[in-house]
């Protein structure tokens, strides 16, 4: 369920358990109840060989944190507390969010045709922008080809460090993606393609005159109190302090440090935006709980379709607006959006009332497909719990 770039699947060289030493229970005693059985599983995805692990889950009894694993593998430092993270594709629920907002306010209709909104961009080699609605890109049945695949054709350390400082326009990131043929005819399938994404970065500018960077500071983050949260663009530094990511781009190939952010695919609405695991929770929970849109909107966001079986999601998993259901093992399921990028994936969860929010970021990704499955595995089994657990 690696939201964002799921056609990299695997991560950061695998490294000796004993080589990783749990950070938060080294340092303190180990907590009792909920906070050992969180800290016990960020230890087990620790041990699929992520270098660091950070969760934060909070309830109405109070917050829970676990950290495991070092943040630097150089130093050894911790893995720092509430640390800075990029967000990675968790961006495109912000987005989405804008979007309904206006919808809400009448601005745009999530039935209206991108061809409408943005005339002559969505077309060639079969693409058709009359037929795909603002609704086809926020949900990803639009059937376009995912830009990312031209900005990094040649997946290697090589072409990391001599594109990552490459910058786009979202115009010339959509137009890549304008040179394939659709993946299938507009709301007739589900393909998850970060295309849709810069699109709907577009289109709230067009719409509103501001860029969707502006109207996520506007309608969101200064509302909500998000001070630790940002849109930073092509600026490729984090903000202090903050783990650092470690990209294995081969199996048994070095690690490599990726802390520095690969910037064609890290600067845009489909995936730009920095912040902490606490600004995280208060966005997904406010969100959930309708603190942010009115009961129509939040109900088109919640009106979902399945994901596919290969789509690499839990089976049950279903798309909406910028946001996913995935099923609970305790019943039910969760809202979130996950994010991922060269050395790290953020996943953001919470209870379908906002009650209970989850946020895990792991700081490396592994280099073969066995070890990036068990860490997705273990990670998948961290949230699960965190959710399902009764204080």
């Amino acid at each position: 369920m690696i939201f964002r770039r799921s056609w990299l699947t695997v991560a950061v060289l695998a490294l000796a358990v004993s080589s990783l030493p749990s950070v938060a229970a080294s340092a303190a005693p180990h907590p009792s109840g909920t906070g050992w059985s969180v800290q016990r599983d960020a230890d087990a995805l620790r041990d699929t060989g992520v270098t660091g692990v950070a969760v934060r889950v909070e309830t109405p009894r109070g917050t829970t944190e676990a950290r495991s694993g070092v943040g630097d593998l150089v130093t050894r430092r911790p893995v720092p507390r509430d640390g800075y993270l990029r967000l990675g594709s968790t961006t495109k629920t912000f987005v989405a969010t804008v979007v309904l907002q206006l919808v809400g306010e009448k601005r745009i209709s999530l039935d209206r045709s991108v061809e409408e909104l943005l005339p002559g961009v969505v077309s060639g080699a079969g693409n058709d922008g009359r037929t795909i609605t603002v609704r086809d890109l926020l949900r990803h049945t639009s059937g376009l080809s995912d830009y990312i695949h031209d900005v990094f054709p040649d997946p290697g350390a090589r072409t990391y460090f001599a594109q990552r400082w490459t910058a786009y326009e979202p115009e010339e990131l959509v137009a890549l993606a304008m040179r394939h043929e659709p993946a299938f005819p507009a709301g007739t399938g589900w393909e998850y393609s970060n295309t849709n994404y810069v699109l709907a970065g577009m289109i709230i500018q067009k719409v509103t005159g501001r860029t969707w960077e502006q109207q996520v500071h506007e309608r969101i983050l200064r509302p909500l109190g998000l001070r630790h949260t940002d849109t930073p663009g092509t600026d490729p530094f984090l903000p202090y302090p903050h783990a650092a990511d470690y990209q294995q781009f081969a199996e048994d190939g070095p690690m490599v440090d990726t802390t520095i952010p690969y910037r064609p695919f890290d600067s845009g609405a489909d995936g730009s935006m920095t912040g902490t695991a606490r600004d995280l929770n208060r966005f997904y929970s406010a969100l959930a709980g309708g603190r942010l849109l009115r009961p129509a909107e939040l109900a088109a966001m919640r009106t979902m379709v399945p994901v596919p079986q290969d789509g690499g999601h839990p089976a049950g998993t279903r798309d909406g607006l910028g946001l996913f259901f995935t099923p609970l093992s305790c019943g039910g399921g969760y809202l979130g959006h996950g994010g991922s990028g060269f050395g790290y994936v953020v996943r953001a969860a919470t209870t379908t009332d906002g009650r209970r929010t989850v946020t895990v970021s792991a700081h490396s990704r592994a280099g073969d497909a066995r070890s990036a499955a068990r860490q997705e595995d273990a990670l998948r089994t961290l949230v699960d719990r965190a959710l399902c657990r009764t204080p």
